[in-house]
């Protein structure tokens, strides 16, 4: 069955440089996009997402939220959240990953770092 993979981030061409990464792997995914935190809760609410990739930095909802608004509604964790993001400090992945993210991919990343994390996830 083919997982939908949802794509969050403010910079629409970031969004492409993902997707384009994505299918570059090979992964039979669905893909689909969200232009922040809201509009991806908003998606995530509707059922269908398998697995969610958030830039951290994003008006109206930002990645980390949106991290801890998912986690509320799935406490047990079964929808993998990757970040995707330039905030790679060590106290950043911390939070993100006590919010409840999964994994952490520092921009910009190589097709074979996204191929990795997320392989990991949809193997």
């Amino acid at each position: 069955m083919t997982k939908t993979v949802l794509v969050v981030d403010d910079s629409a061409m970031m969004r492409k440089i993902v997707i384009k990464g994505i299918n570059a792997c090979g992964f039979d995914v669905t893909l689909e996009q969200a232009a922040d935190g809201k509009e991806a809760l908003d998606r995530f609410n509707q059922g269908g997402v398998d697995v969610i990739l958030t830039d951290w930095n994003m008006p109206n909802m930002d990645g980390l939220t949106l991290v801890q608004e998912v986690r509320k509604l799935d406490p047990q964790k079964k929808i993998p959240i990757i970040m995707i993001t330039t905030e790679g400090s060590a106290d950043k992945v911390k939070a993100a990953v006590l919010a409840g993210a999964n994994n952490y991919l520092a921009k910009p990343f190589t097709e074979d770092s996204l191929k990795a994390k997320l392989g990991k996830i949809l193997s």
